[in-house]
């Protein structure tokens, strides 16, 4: 059996959702491949969207007409504004979520959509033809032909979960992993790794002794995510903190040999920045105490999420280990925490696009990229959805750049530099960390949604009327005394409230007021990351010709030659920005291309 389609997307995941219903919102005739539909957008880890840098990307997202950051506002149950005691320039809006409610209102939208159709099955292979993608096969027999796909599996190609000395293998803990894919994937040319990610116990919050913790409420008024959503006005759960003790780290000191990270049983490279318990155990064995924090899964569950205590020890390590916390001494552990190693494709394969630079039609997002979380997989699966509606139905791709946002930051990144562990994003991978800030995403990306197709009139309207508000301010603000008023630290723009309404004729839509706060008071800096930005453009702007032979370039050594040969940079900018390679090399690279279009 034949099914016809524009494109497939491979995993309903957080990149899986977004590309499809990127796709669908374009035009295309979609399909979207998951093994188990009641569990579309799952988190398999903990239960927050957002964070540091992360709640940019889930902006950006918004911004371009994705998904994430509606979801969030939607079922979130907690929210908090992280680094409001540093610059707006790194201000991340961070929620917990109801897990089960974000997976069902994730499903009602992707289910409302037109073009979109979604299908319970595993995917046994891609179909090729002459080394370009035709569709994919599905391990039931039947065919879906389509001239692109997306695929976007996550921890589930050969995944293998370890606990202890016990090992298995899964997608994710007791769901089937993608064997057959993996396999194909494997056979393709492509340079491939092992990574690995784990995830906490969790525990019945009924056996808690939350009296032993310290409460974390939210913010009293909370920072939505998405451009669309004016207040978030329900109630707000609280989440608690608590520390290990020392007997905790005796507990995992002796146990260590039965670790599977230790033991050399785990081969995949995990994440440095979000270490397991027993791993900090070992390389801060000064510290006294590591912080952790209790998190609701949901508002209808006893389910708690340990945030801070991922770990794949033996069950009865776990369960001693979570006894030795103040307040857990009688705890109940749901869920025993487990590690997962899975394939992942080296992203330096990729174009800016996302799609397989050997193989046309073949688009990767998300953690098959060699990145971890939530957000930084929903930003790639929408630039990879959008590319691959884009080149089925003719058009130009669609290209973010560093200095667009922390998404092009990110697939600049990856497809430049590789990734030898899994990567996340940080507000520190930023140059221009002023100019991408959470209040002006909607400035920065929301016309490349617009053009794309994936900008709603509605959500173009009220990014119209703050653009107006903006510049009516802007013009207003130069030269006047209140510039210069609000450029001073102990200043706030809610002390010329009153003139702005005044102004404008009307109250300032939500946001106007902490951008023009923010670039009043940074103009300085704000303008000379500007001239910054103008240098990196200009180089962006020298192309290097598909297919350009490196190694036939004087006065480069071999070292460097093979570095531009593995990455092929699609321009002077990018490749300047590949390690190890110099500025010498560079300027060498700039005469020969000089050289060349003279010619």
């Amino acid at each position: 059996m034949h099914e016809r389609y524009d494109v497939v997307v491979i995993g309903a995941g957080h990149a899986g959702c977004e590309a499809a219903r990127a796709c669908s919102r374009m035009g295309m005739r979609t399909a979207l491949v998951t093994m188990n539909l009641d569990l579309i957008a799952q988190m398999s880890c903990n239960p927050a969207i957002g964070g540091i840098a992360k709640g940019h990307l889930v902006r950006e997202i918004d911004a371009l007409g994705g998904l994430m950051g509606e979801m969030a506002d939607a079922v979130g149950i907690q929210y908090r504004l992280l680094n409001t005691s540093r610059g707006p320039a790194v201000w991340s809006p961070r929620a917990q979520m109801d897990k089960k409610l974000y997976r069902v209102r994730m499903r009602e939208v992707l289910e409302r959509e037109p073009n979109l159709r979604i299908k319970q099955a595993e995917v046994a292979c891609l179909l090729l033809k002459e080394r370009a993608v035709s569709g994919v096969k599905l391990r039931d027999g039947r065919s879906l032909e389509a001239p692109a796909v997306v695929v976007t599996t996550g921890t589930f190609l050969n995944g293998l979960a370890h606990v202890g000395e016990m090992k298995y293998s899964c997608g994710r803990n007791g769901e089937a992993p993608s064997q057959l894919l993996g396999e194909q994937l494997r056979g393709l040319g492509l340079q491939w790794t092992r990574l690995k990610t784990g995830t906490p116990p969790r525990l019945d919050a009924r056996s808690i002794d939350w009296d032993r913790f310290e409460p974390q409420p939210g913010d009293p008024d909370p920072t939505p995510f998405s451009f669309l959503t004016e207040r978030i006005d329900r109630p707000q759960i609280q989440c608690h903190i608590g520390y290990t003790t020392e007997e905790t780290a005796r507990i995992l000191r002796e146990a260590i040999p039965r670790s599977p990270l230790y033991s050399g049983q785990i081969e995949g490279v995990g994440p440095r920045y979000c270490p397991s318990i027993e791993d900090k155990i070992v390389k801060f064995p000064d510290k006294p105490r590591h912080q952790i924090f209790l998190e609701p899964e949901g508002l209808d569950t006893n389910e708690i999420y340990v945030n801070g205590m991922s770990t794949s020890m033996p069950i009865d390590v776990q369960e001693a280990m979570i006894a030795s916390v103040p307040g857990l001494e009688r705890a109940e552990m749901i869920r025993p925490g487990y590690a997962i190693e899975y394939d992942a494709i080296d992203p330096r394969e990729l174009a800016h696009t996302l799609e397989v630079k050997s193989i046309p039609g073949l688009y990767l997002a998300g953690q098959i990229n060699g990145t971890s979380g939530y957000e930084e997989a929903g930003c790639q699966g929408l630039v990879a959805g959008m590319n691959a509606a884009s080149k089925v139905s003719g058009r130009e791709p669609i290209f973010v750049g560093r200095t667009d946002g922390y998404t092009g930051i990110l697939i600049d990144d990856l497809i430049t530099k590789g990734a030898d562990e899994p990567y996340r994003m940080f507000t520190s991978r930023a140059e221009y960390r002023l100019h991408l800030r959470i209040d002006n995403a909607d400035e920065r990306l929301t016309p490349i949604g617009r053009a794309a197709g994936l900008v709603t009139d509605e959500r173009w309207a009220l990014f119209e009327r703050k653009g107006r508000q903006l510049a009516c301010l802007r013009a207003a603000l130069d030269g006047h005394k209140y510039s210069q008023r609000l450029k001073r630290p102990e200043s706030s723009i809610s002390e010329i409230s009153a003139w702005m309404r005044e102004v404008l004729g009307e109250d300032p839509a939500r946001g106007v007021a902490l951008t023009i706060e923010t670039e009043t008071k940074y103009s300085g800096y704000i303008g000379q990351q500007d001239r910054q930005i103008a240098r990196l453009k200009d180089a962006e702007r020298r192309p290097i010709p598909e297919g350009f032979v490196f190694d036939g370039i004087p006065g480069i050594s071999r070292e460097v030659r093979d570095k531009l040969q593995r990455v092929r940079p699609s321009s002077l900018g990018q490749a300047a920005r590949i390690p190890g390679v110099t500025p010498a090399a560079i300027a060498v690279l700039d005469v020969y291309l000089t050289l060349q279009r003279v010619s």
